[in-house]
């Protein structure tokens, strides 16, 4: 009687060194999907304007796509400074959909490297940051005759 309950251990160990050699099961399909709701995926998140010279106002559209399940809604654009100004898209951006923040800088009054951050607040929880940069050269004085 003893070998057999000897045996049965050793086989239940066995088994059970075997279970856990096996790999841990890949995520089925609804578990790899994107997550529900609004999702902002913006085409680029930087755009540097290279030089300008001070006073110069520039302007630079951020597109951005809905990759989510829901509409995506911005709730507000907020700005580092009064030198920038932004807008953007006002209705709701449907799943698969298209929609913009435009930043529109005016560089009066400042010089060298400039990096301001622009950021978008919408139903997706975490606000999203977009970035202008430039470099700002002295306006040179006109030559009087």
């Amino acid at each position: 009687m003893k070998k057999i309950l000897l045996s049965f251990a050793i086989a239940a160990l066995a088994a059970g060194g075997a279970v856990a050699q096996q790999p841990t099961k890949q995520p089925t399909a609804p578990q790899a999907q994107a997550k529900a709701g609004p999702v902002i995926a913006f085409e680029e998140t930087e755009h540097n304007f290279g030089d300008i010279t001070q006073g110069d106002v520039v302007e630079h559209t951020f597109k951005f796509k809905n990759t989510g399940t829901q509409p995506l809604v911005i709730e507000r654009v907020d700005v580092t400074c009064g030198c920038t100004s932004p807008a953007w898209t006002k209705e709701p951006v449907m799943p698969g959909k298209t929609g913009f923040v435009t930043a529109k800088y005016n560089s009066a009054g400042r010089l060298g490297q400039q990096s301001k951050a622009i950021t978008v607040h919408s139903n997706t929880g975490e606000p999203v940051h977009v970035y202008i940069k430039t470099n700002i050269k002295e306006k040179q004085a006109s030559a009087k005759n």
